[in-house]
């Protein structure tokens, strides 16, 4: 796995608006500092204060994690384009979260808006779905003949077909190549579940390492990339 990497981004509420760092470490694990408190999550809807919850009236929480907030960040993003080669794309990303819609339940908001910039032009979203759902639209949405080089789109990565949150929770099987590529769905004698325990770790979906492939056919459980409408 490649070194941490650094993402500049913002966070903003109620109270105002600042410029964060989020740290990614590619297997989950995401950082930042948010008026000189230190939050960590295995996800961005689910930052939680390190050392305890800090005085409500500087954040709001939900179940431990932020809320009533608007987090955005951008992240580079390979893109091949047939005959031209590999060219550097931005990701800019923008989650909103909501309040506590009451107890017992959710939030009543939360809406993941995803705009991808290449060569002056931009392609979005529609800001419904997880992280998942957003790439594959992104996917749709760009010209023929040009890819998304990173782990959604990789031959080797599969989610389990009990679900996945926001972002994050991508199995990557690139030290199994041989047991995945007889995945062929859910049931059946070559069915996810069996290859499941072979996987070499979990991953985020923008990230990239050197064993990438692209994804083609009906590949593992989840299928082709970009997934049919």
């Amino acid at each position: 796995m490649s070194a941490v990497q650094r993402r500049p981004g913002r966070y903003t509420d109620r109270h105002g608006s600042e410029a964060v760092v989020f740290v990614y470490d590619g297997l989950g694990t995401i950082r930042t500092t948010i008026r000189g408190v230190p939050f960590e999550g295995d996800d961005m809807d689910d930052l939680g204060a390190l050392g305890g919850e800090p005085p409500e009236e500087m954040f709001a929480f939900h179940h431990g994690g932020l809320c009533a907030c608007l987090l955005e960040w951008e992240v580079p993003l390979p893109v091949e384009i047939e005959g031209q080669g590999v060219r550097t794309a931005v990701l800019h990303c923008a989650l909103r979260l909501g309040g506590p819609a009451g107890p017992g339940r959710g939030l009543d908001e939360e809406t993941l808006t995803t705009v991808l910039r290449l060569d002056g032009r931009e392609y979005r979203n529609d800001g419904d779905g997880d992280f998942e759902d957003a790439l594959n639209e992104l996917q749709r949405r760009l010209p023929d003949g040009t890819r998304l080089r990173a782990c959604v789109a990789c031959a080797w990565s599969d989610y389990h077909p009990y679900g996945h949150g926001l972002m994050t929770g991508l199995a990557c099987f690139r030290d199994a190549k041989d047991v995945y590529r007889l995945v062929e769905g859910k049931y059946g004698p070559d069915n996810i579940f069996d290859a499941w325990d072979a996987r070499t770790e979990f991953v985020q979906e923008t990230w990239l390492c050197g064993e990438f492939e692209q994804r083609t056919g009906n590949a593992g459980y989840r299928g082709a990339f970009p997934a049919p409408n």
